[in-house]
């Protein structure tokens, strides 16, 4: 390789457009009788013909007009109000032409004034023998409004040049020519060409904002009127000329010179044999200079001139289609519309073809007047000498399009669009509804990745996965072009609204964008609820609607995207469920309010054998409310597991670790407690499954694998450890013969990537910008041949964090005035309006039967709701576990009236907190209290005889409900995590 440069150590930065054209014209003083104010507004409405001018070619703020007919009334305008320009149509029966333009600059030198003269030869010469160090520049009055265009153009580009060009290298076109009536009509003719094709070249944008900003960036037009001028302006901008216009005869020397042209493009030529020129006259026979200086030739006199000036700036200054020529004939061989076509055929471009499109730096001018700098700027740097050969010039041009594309995407809500979405876009919306609340979040998470490029290393990359929304106004017109809001909102059964969703149709255009993005798709695609309610600040709604996971097959993707269309139409109808309508109803949430869009994500993972799964799945969050040792509560507390995250929002038994002490992860401390307290299982998603029919088990094709079953690849190395009976040792790594133990130890003791630290510096990246505690989910998927992996964000979301202080010292309660008391404690405050207990009867405990346990909770739980009555719920195990082995197997809609939850340890049935899962995040979120105590370990007290002296409401095999008329006064201490229930 030659001194190419080796994108791997180069980072293309965005284009700050938003810090281009900073200087605008926004107030114009017109200084004119009213005879001519009228003749040039031709009825009047000056201001309406500028925004209409404004509005056909995209630009914003256009300027606004204020009349003056004399002196006296323009100084007075100029001393109440503030203007950027003034345009004078002088009397031409004065005898002094200049003289207000004059006396205004005495007063108000830094407003520029330009003259605006009917045009006649007499006008003409008259102007020509006047004192014009006045005014900044004489034009022509032609009878086309669009002048007025130019004229603001002009001028906020000879302002803003300075800036534009030495900070991303904004180019330039430059106009020399000394006859006012024809500049004032190139002029004309060039800004609405340059601006015509920057309003088409900003489409590639990706939003409508972004299209705006990208306007900025267009190529400026500059006037010179003299040699000399001519020669200023190209020495200072040489670097960002795109083009020069020039005519053949102007001043020179303070005198008429026929051929200054020849002497300004000879000039150029020493310094720069490629830039493009067109050269003008009105004698044809100057067409053989043109030719001799390599630059094109347009004739003065020519009838079609405005055509003549309009292609030749397309072919010379790259406007247009990029056109590959066979240097030799000039015949067209092929024709790039955009920059995916570019990036999709360069290496079909010949080698002599490749080389002269490089010699005349039509590549970088492609790119310049496409305001896309960074590739543009790379590109005319390097020498085509300085390539090896052609195939290494077409992999720079393609790797440089590659990384602009995803530089481009990164951090965007894109507009969806069936010709612009591909393997390089991020996030992409359908619709012009709301994103809702998961949408919300990874939009954000996106910015905030682009906006922290350092989150990156060279081993580990930082993005969300590919992903599209369905906004809620899809959903709105899905349910009213079925009529669906009868069943839905009816007591049919969860089966019985499942079917009438499934049964309905999506939009057609819905439809057609569904099915030209699912052929962008590889392996599995996410199909995620995204409500309006979801994950909002004290709005807790995780877990609650549905998310299926559905394969691509790429032998039969009809089958698999009727699969998809099934999925939005099953999350749809998930807002009806009994649970979630249970749900909406203990949140005090009205069902009519919900809205539900819909969010498509490219599952993380890779195919092991018939499976797919990632790496690793997690959730973190930046408030640890169980430190243990050095850890600090504010450092966060992160749980990862082997495969899909449903093995976490279940609560699995995941590995548990601090970010900032990753080497210290209690789990694993011993033998025994690896044994016990890690990983025994995993979920992947079914490549081979065949279920065709839809079902409300959201995880109705994942499958559950053992860990001993993972299939046998090179990604085990990062994820396990080995249990070896004969010395009753773990050793990091897998091993053929010993017990398999998921302590992604490769990972975090032996930092083959920075995963925790990773994870720390997004907690304290999202606390910053979120302003309060933070939440997120996660996904790694990482390449064992190369080392390298990919973080992915699924998701971010505030935790309710209650910062009210407890005063008094709960401490130093004497138990014997508690029923409950824990030093593992999550909430904070004082709870003195709760008056029930529901608790387990830990005398007739038996773990099998959990599931039993929890079908008597659920109805418990409703009849408290219909009555409007909050509890204290207290029982073994975790709640909410979906393994009844581990916990009473509940959803948070069958607890949702419960203020306090305790787990509370048996003799033989130890509890660990149940941190990680969607369930912890509701009652955080709820601001329900969380105690966690293992009485036998005097780790907490429960006096369950109190309890069971008091009379039950309420008794069934395994539960009881006691009410008293005195509420159970709760208190906790969020800063100590203690917390105790009065009697």
């Amino acid at each position: 390789m030659g001194n190419i440069p080796n994108l791997k150590d180069i980072v293309l930065r965005d284009t700050p457009f938003a810090d281009l054209m900073n200087r605008r014209v926004f107030n114009i003083l017109l200084l004119a009788t009213k005879y001519d104010a009228f003749m040039l507004e031709e009825d009047g409405r000056v201001d309406e013909e500028m925004f209409n001018e404004y509005t056909h070619l995209g630009l914003r703020y256009p300027p606004r007009f204020a009349q003056a007919s004399t002196l006296e009334e323009a100084e007075k305008m100029l001393s109440e109000r503030n203007f950027e320009l003034i345009i004078e149509m002088p009397n031409m029966d004065n005898i002094d032409l200049t003289a207000n333009a004059r006396s205004i600059k005495e007063k108000w030198p830094q407003i520029p004034i330009v003259l605006l003269t009917p045009f006649s030869k007499e006008v003409s010469k008259r102007v020509a023998r006047e004192d014009l160090s006045c005014v900044e520049y004489v034009f022509s009055w032609l009878g086309d409004s669009e002048l007025l265009l130019a004229i603001v153009k002009l001028m906020e580009d000879k302002w803003n040049a300075p800036h534009d060009c030495a900070s991303v290298g904004v180019q330039i076109i430059l106009l020399v020519e000394d006859s006012v009536r024809f500049y004032s009509s190139a002029l004309t003719h060039l800004f609405r060409y340059v601006l015509e094709q920057s309003q088409y070249f900003a489409k590639e944008a990706l939003n409508d904002q972004l299209r705006t900003m990208r306007m900025r960036g267009r190529p400026k037009v500059m006037l010179a009127r003299s040699y000399e001028e001519a020669l200023g302006i190209y020495n200072l901008y040489k670097d960002n000329i795109l083009g020069i216009v020039s005519d053949m005869s102007f001043a020179k020397g303070g005198k008429k010179e026929e051929k200054a042209g020849l002497a300004l493009g000879e000039y150029i030529r020493r310094i720069d044999e490629h830039l493009p020129i067109i050269l003008e006259s009105s004698e044809d026979e100057n067409a053989i200079v043109a030719d001799k200086l390599d630059a094109d030739f347009i004739s003065k006199n020519s009838k079609t001139y405005p055509q003549d000036l309009k292609q030749a700036v397309r072919k010379n200054f790259g406007f247009g289609d990029f056109i590959i020529q066979n240097p030799e004939t000039g015949e067209e061989l092929m024709r790039m519309k955009s920059l995916k076509d570019l990036q999709h055929h360069v290496f079909e471009i010949p080698d002599d073809a490749m080389r002269y499109h490089l010699t005349k730096n039509h590549f970088s001018r492609f790119f310049f007047t496409r305001a896309m700098f960074p590739p543009a700027v790379i590109l005319k740097e390097v020498s085509v000498q300085e390539y090896v050969d052609m195939d290494e010039a077409r992999q720079l041009v393609f790797d440089l399009i590659m990384s602009y594309r995803r530089m481009k995407n990164e951090g965007v809500v894109a507009i969806y669009s069936r010709d612009m979405f591909d393997e390089y876009s991020h996030f992409a919306r359908i619709g012009k509804g709301s994103l809702g609340g998961k949408g919300r979040g990874l939009a954000f998470m996106g910015t905030m990745v682009k906006r922290y490029p350092k989150l990156e290393s060279k081993d580990l990359a930082v993005n969300i996965p590919k992903t599209v929304v369905v906004c809620t106004d899809v959903f709105d017109e899905f349910m009213d072009q079925n009529n669906l809001y009868p069943i839905a909102l009816s007591d049919a059964s969860d089966d019985e609204i499942l079917q009438a969703f499934v049964n309905a149709t999506l939009p057609l255009h819905v439809r057609e964008d569904l099915a030209f993005y699912f052929n962008t798709l590889h392996c599995a695609v996410a199909v995620r609820s995204s409500s309006i309610l979801e994950d909002a600040h004290y709005q807790p709604f995780a877990g609650v609607y549905s998310t299926y996971m559905v394969p691509v097959d790429p032998n039969n993707k009809d089958i698999s995207l009727e699969r998809l269309l099934k999925a939005i139409k099953g999350v749809y109808a998930s807002v009806f469920f009994h649970d979630s309508k249970a749900y909406l109803t203990a949140t005090q949430n009205l069902i009519d309010q919900e809205k539900m869009a819909v969010v498509l994500q490219e599952v993380v993972g890779s195919i092991h054998d018939t499976l797919y799964y990632p790496t690793l799945s997690g959730v973190a969050r930046s408030l640890n409310f169980y430190p243990v040792g050095e850890e600090k509560a504010e450092e966060g507390i992160a749980s990862i597991a082997f495969g899909l995250g449903k093995y976490i929002v279940d609560g699995g038994l995941t590995l548990k670790f601090s970010p900032k002490h990753p080497r210290h992860i209690l789990q694993l401390s011993t033998t025994d407690f690896a044994l016990r307290e890690t990983q025994r299982n995993f979920y992947a998603l079914d490549m081979e499954n065949e279920v065709n029919e839809f079902d409300i088990h959201e995880d109705f094709n994942l499958k559950k694998v053992s860990i001993k079953d993972a299939p046998l690849d090179s990604t085990l190395k990062y994820v396990v450890s080995t249990y070896d009976r004969d010395s009753d040792m773990i050793w990091d790594g897998y091993f053929p013969h010993g017990r398999r133990i998921i302590s992604f130890a490769n990972l975090l003791q032996n930092d083959s990537l920075p995963l925790a630290p990773t994870i720390s510096r997004l907690l304290e990246i999202g606390q910053k910008e979120i302003g309060r505690p933070v939440e997120i989910e996660f996904a790694v998927n990482v390449n064992p041949e190369t080392g390298t992996g990919t973080f992915y964000l699924l998701q971010i979301r505030p935790i309710v964090d209650n910062k009210e202080r407890i005063e008094e010292d709960l401490g130093i309660i004497d138990s014997n005035n508690t029923i409950i008391s824990s030093t593992k404690v999550l909430g904070n405050g004082i709870v003195n309006d709760v008056y029930d207990v529901v608790y387990v009867k830990s005398e007739l405990f038996d773990a099998t039967n959990n599931p039993r346990i929890a079908e008597e909770i659920v109805k418990i739980n409703e009849k408290l709701l219909s009555e409007d009555r909050n509890y204290i719920l207290v029982g073994p195990g975790r709640w909410g576990s979906s393994d009844p082995w581990l916990g009473i197997p509940v959803k948070w809609a069958h607890i949702s009236g419960a203020r306090v939850i305790v787990e509370c340890g048996l003799q033989n049935y130890q509890v660990d907190p149940s941190q990680g899962t969607h369930f912890f995040q509701n009652l955080t979120s709820l601001g329900t209290g969380y105690f966690t105590i293992n009485p036998f370990r005097d780790d907490g007290s429960f006096d369950e005889d109190y309890l069971n002296s008091l009379p039950a409401e309420e008794e069934t095999e395994f539960v009881r409900l006691v009410h008293r008329e005195k509420p159970f006064v709760i208190k906790m201490d969020g800063r100590k995590s203690i917390g105790v229930v009065m009697k």
